[in-house]
């Protein structure tokens, strides 16, 4: 687990760097979005498919195309996939 970048912070949790650059370089997949879950949530990993499709990786839940973030914060400042969440 690494440490909890802040609030709109564009670089990669360092513990995904790795697995991040494989997804890059080995499939037809673009990474979108990734979190490792920082011992709160599970890592994920959104990617968008070669006909368009957004889903994550990990779970392979489909999510709905959003303009900006697939994930939201809760309460303590981590981040989560509403989607991914239990109820």
């Amino acid at each position: 687990m690494c440490d909890k970048l802040p609030y709109c912070n564009p670089r990669l949790d360092s513990c995904l760097t790795t697995i991040i650059s494989k997804i890059n370089k080995l499939t037809s997949l673009k990474t979108i979005a990734s979190c490792c879950g920082h011992g709160k949530y599970a890592m994920s990993i959104v990617v968008k498919d070669k006909d368009g499709e957004f889903f994550e990786l990990i779970s392979k839940t489909r999510l709905v195309k959003r303009k900006r973030n697939y994930y939201k914060k809760d309460d303590f400042g981590f981040y989560y996939i509403p989607e991914l969440r239990p109820q």
